[in-house]
């Protein structure tokens, strides 16, 4: 599970992670990151999560949150530690672990092309 320390809450993080990160996409989910020295995160990375109603009703946009912020907590040594991330789901899957951990690598080799640039 995810603690609440790693946990988006506000809309201005939602709209700045969605509007200004990098962006990997697939079949069914689309992950944001956004990463910032300016970010002063001492737990690490913050997690948010968008279900929208397209996906199902409340039992399985909640089921389908479970268990991406149970799949997400294992990943979250591979971002920065000054880190915004956003999944957003497009349609429900029996499982998102690997499609997440494929947008995880891809995000990665983003973020490292970035920090090279930089």
């Amino acid at each position: 599970m995810l603690p609440k320390a790693h946990r988006l809450r506000t809309s201005r993080e939602f709209a700045l992670t969605t509007k200004v990160g990098l962006r990997a996409s697939s079949h069914s989910l689309v992950l944001y990151v956004h990463s910032s020295e300016g970010l002063n995160l001492a737990d690490g990375p913050k997690v948010g999560l968008i279900v929208n109603k397209s996906v199902g009703g409340s039992v399985i946009r909640h089921r389908v949150s479970r268990q991406l912020r149970h799949a997400i907590a294992q990943h979250l040594v591979k971002f920065p530690k000054n880190s915004y991330i956003v999944i957003r789901v497009l349609r429900a899957e029996q499982k998102f672990d690997q499609e997440l951990a494929g947008l995880v690598q891809d995000i990665s080799k983003k973020l490292a092309a970035k920090s090279v640039m930089a």
